[in-house]
């Protein structure tokens, strides 16, 4: 079997975030960046932005039939977000609310391989779920929830009747525990209450996804294995973790099975490589004949491919 006809099986409805990201890259780590002056870059790039607006756009250009729900202001860079994600194959659902902007990220691309993003995202902050059109789960076969921790309306409350309607209808579910901005910033007492409102929607998640820091982070564990027990005790069936330079993971049934990374050679994209991951695995879940270890070896390809720039997976605006 090719492999569009792989990946493509598995028609994929995401809910998250929509905005634009200013992608800085080849950034040097001096102590100049912290005064006033002006340092030179190796590029910028302007490109549809937001896990679930990066999520929706891989799996389409990876062959999936794919809709992006989610909420974006009624302004000008709303629709160039829209038309960018429809030119790409992704049928949109998008809540227009002219009460908010839609927001931007800079991700700055460190040379040292880090990452940092400064964001401003109004439109994802406010998403409801009042917001969401739910007649685009019709026909899908996996609800992917991206970007978690944005909207404080879905964390109470939002997350766990959108999980729950996909799983009447018959849906596989996914969630992305990606990294929550408060835990940088926040009182002790607001990330402990987050953590635990996230955590009460675990027994309606097939998969959660994230890297070994945020993973650990979110379960108050010391190590990987600590992590992945605790979410497998609150309800998730499997992990896809994400190991950077060790590879690529998938948790089930008390079993880390690991494929070692694909390097890419002279890579130009770094951000969403985790949402790539994530993507491939979600839409090869279904696939029986392979194993586990084929589909990991599948993903890390695709990654690889994504990072040396051979693969269109984000669009540019």
């Amino acid at each position: 079997m090719d492999e569009q006809a792989l990946f493509s099986s598995t028609p994929l409805c995401v809910v998250g975030n929509i905005n634009r990201d200013v992608q800085v890259q080849g950034v040097a780590e001096s102590p100049g960046l912290w005064r006033d002056g002006e340092t030179s870059v190796a590029g910028i790039v302007e490109t549809v932005g937001g896990g679930g607006a990066n999520s929706a756009c891989a799996a389409a250009a990876l062959g999936a039939r794919v809709r992006f729900v989610g909420k974006a202001g009624a302004d000008a860079l709303a629709e160039r977000l829209r038309q960018a994600l429809e030119q790409h194959g992704v049928s949109t659902h998008l809540a227009r609310d002219p009460r908010c902007v839609t927001g931007t990220t800079v991700a700055l691309g460190y040379a040292s391989g880090q990452r940092h993003f400064l964001s401003c995202l109004p439109n994802n902050e406010t998403l409801a779920f009042e917001d969401l059109d739910l007649a685009a789960l019709e026909g899908c076969r996996h609800l992917l929830r991206a970007d978690v921790w944005f909207s404080q309306a879905m964390l109470a409350g939002g997350n766990r009747r959108l999980l729950l309607e996909a799983r009447r209808r018959g849906l596989a579910t996914s969630l992305d525990i990606n990294f929550d901005p408060h835990w940088s910033a926040g009182s002790k007492e607001a990330i402990a209450r987050r953590k635990q409102q996230l955590r009460e929607v675990l027994p309606w998640v097939d998969l959660a996804h994230g890297n070994a820091r945020e993973l650990c982070e979110f379960t108050d564990s010391a190590d990987l294995e600590t992590a992945l027990r605790r979410l497998t005790a609150w309800g998730v069936q499997g992990v896809v973790v994400h190991l950077g330079k060790q590879g690529a993971g998938y948790w089930k049934d008390g079993e880390l099975v690991v494929q070692p990374p694909d390097f890419a050679a002279s890579p130009v994209n770094s951000t969403g490589t985790g949402d790539v991951l994530s993507v491939c695995m979600i839409l090869l879940q279904a696939r029986a004949e392979l194993s586990t270890q084929h589909k990991l070896r599948l993903a890390n390809g695709v990654v690889r491919e994504f990072m040396e720039g051979r693969r269109k997976l984000i669009p540019t605006l």
